[in-house]
């Protein structure tokens, strides 16, 4: 698409019916209903364009879902088809269709080798949701109902339902009605902001024992999941410490504690490896899944579950009392099984590992290393974060790096590049079919929001 859509209302038509029909998400409504959102109407690989003409470089893949970018013409037919052939059927009254069959099929050939059943949903929130009541079960099943309470972590994020949003430890979330019983938070291992005197690796096993801790307090006979994204995504992009994982890893073990991983943002390739978890080194009983999975061109979510967790499940359960109207909807099957049939078949994971994925690593590095607004870069694979700071060596933060981070942000859709502030942090993840010219196009421009931002400071 080298040029727009054809406007077919005015911008400020469309920002007027906007304001008088929709509440936003995450956002101040009547602010911005004066300022007035930006009417998206066409994309094309890492691009989009607005209803005024205004081309963008989306450095978020959307919200971490169009891992394969904008426009792919397999994954519309693949649609096509399917709404040919059979546009809906549930699976419910002892049916299936062979779309949901072949795409697990796929799916688990893709899966480290101890996973074995999904139960499909409609997003990341929904898979959350069903992993409370299906962990729960599973403690039932085996005689120990009283395992009920859910470890989770704060600033970590699960979705914006309400077991989702108890889950996540943002307490603003929280505010808004979003807590449940028996669930429990421990910190996050944030070293750049929590770290004080102790090296990272120190710092990573000082976390990571809090759970240890937490399981004592609660008991471990009361304890049921520890649940965590491999990395922070709408935290912050925070990425823990080596030392981090193996004693979660360690301690769940111990302790007889499921460990659930939050793939939603992480899987299906971000990290350079199919699942974030796997670059981490640690082995979850559970995967949420979403967004990567269809690429975010059709709703689609699940539950993954170990052997150890279905056989107890299928074998000794009885009914499972769960269903959704769209679980395993043929349509977003279809869909899902052409994203990871290009993701696998154009080597576009491997391309992320070995090339690009590295090339965008040691473009931050070399472009922000120095930069005297950033005090820190994290990141693999295509996700990365620019710690915000003002003072790197003392590792001190802003007192207001919210609204610095906000200001950056705004300044990059005025330079043509979309990335996402959150604490004092500036994050991005292009979808991963990126080329090293569309990285450098992102890395140039962030690099223009933060200069003009650490200029308006007084920092440059």
């Amino acid at each position: 698409m080298n040029a727009p859509i054809q406007a077919q209302r005015e911008t400020r038509d469309y920002q007027a019916s906007d304001a008088a029909h929709h509440i936003h998400a995450f956002l101040d409504q009547k602010a911005l209903n004066a300022e007035g959102p930006r009417v998206i109407v066409g994309g094309e690989r890492l691009h989009l364009w607005d209803n005024d003409g205004k081309r963008y470089l989306d450095g978020m893949s959307g919200l971490w879902c169009t891992n394969l970018g904008y426009g792919r013409k397999d994954l519309t037919a693949a649609a096509t088809r399917q709404l040919e052939q059979l546009p809906y059927y549930n699976m419910f009254f002892h049916t299936t269709h062979p779309a949901v069959i072949e795409l697990s099929e796929l799916l688990f050939s893709l899966l480290p080798g101890h996973y074995s059943h999904a139960v499909y949903t409609n997003s990341g929130s929904e898979a959350n949701e069903v992993l409370i009541r299906t962990v729960r079960r599973y403690w039932q099943i085996l005689g120990k109902p009283e395992k009920r309470v859910m470890i989770g972590r704060w600033n970590g994020y699960h979705g914006s339902t309400l077991g989702a949003t108890a889950l996540g430890g943002m307490k603003f979330m929280h505010e808004m009605g979003g807590m449940l019983p028996d669930i429990a938070h421990i910190d996050e291992p944030y070293w750049f902001a929590q770290g004080g005197d102790l090296t990272p690796e120190e710092f990573g096993l000082r976390a990571a024992r809090q759970l240890e801790e937490k399981i004592l307090e609660l008991g471990a006979d009361k304890v049921a999941a520890f649940v965590a994204e491999p990395f922070q995504g709408a935290g912050g992009m925070i990425f823990p410490p080596e030392s981090y994982w193996p004693e979660i890893q360690r301690i769940c073990r111990k302790y007889d504690v499921l460990l659930c991983a939050d793939e939603v943002i992480g899987g299906f390739g971000r990290t350079g490896e199919w699942f974030a978890h796997q670059h981490f080194g640690f082995e979850p009983d559970t995967l949420s899944i979403a967004k990567g999975l269809t690429s975010g061109y059709i709703p689609m979510g699940g539950l993954i579950l170990s052997k150890r967790m279905a056989e107890v499940l299928v074998e000794q359960g009885g009914v499972f009392a769960h269903g959704l109207t769209y679980s395993g909807h043929p349509v977003a099957a279809a869909v899902a099984i052409a994203n990871l049939k290009a993701l696998r078949d154009e080597g576009v994971v491997a391309q992320v590992k070995a090339d690009t994925g590295p090339y965008l690593q040691q473009c931050l590095r070399e472009v922000f290393g120095n930069h005297p607004l950033v005090g820190d870069i994290q990141g693999v694979g295509m996700v990365a974060a620019l710690q915000l700071a003002e003072d790197k060596v003392s590792r001190k933060r802003f007192a207001n790096e919210n609204d610095i981070a906000w200001r950056c942000r705004t300044i990059g859709f005025e330079e043509g590049v979309i990335i996402r502030s959150t604490l004092g942090r500036m994050i991005m993840a292009p979808a991963l079919v990126a080329n090293r010219s569309e990285i450098d196009e992102l890395v140039a421009k962030t690099k223009k929001a933060v200069d003009r931002t650490a200029e308006e400071l007084g920092r440059l």
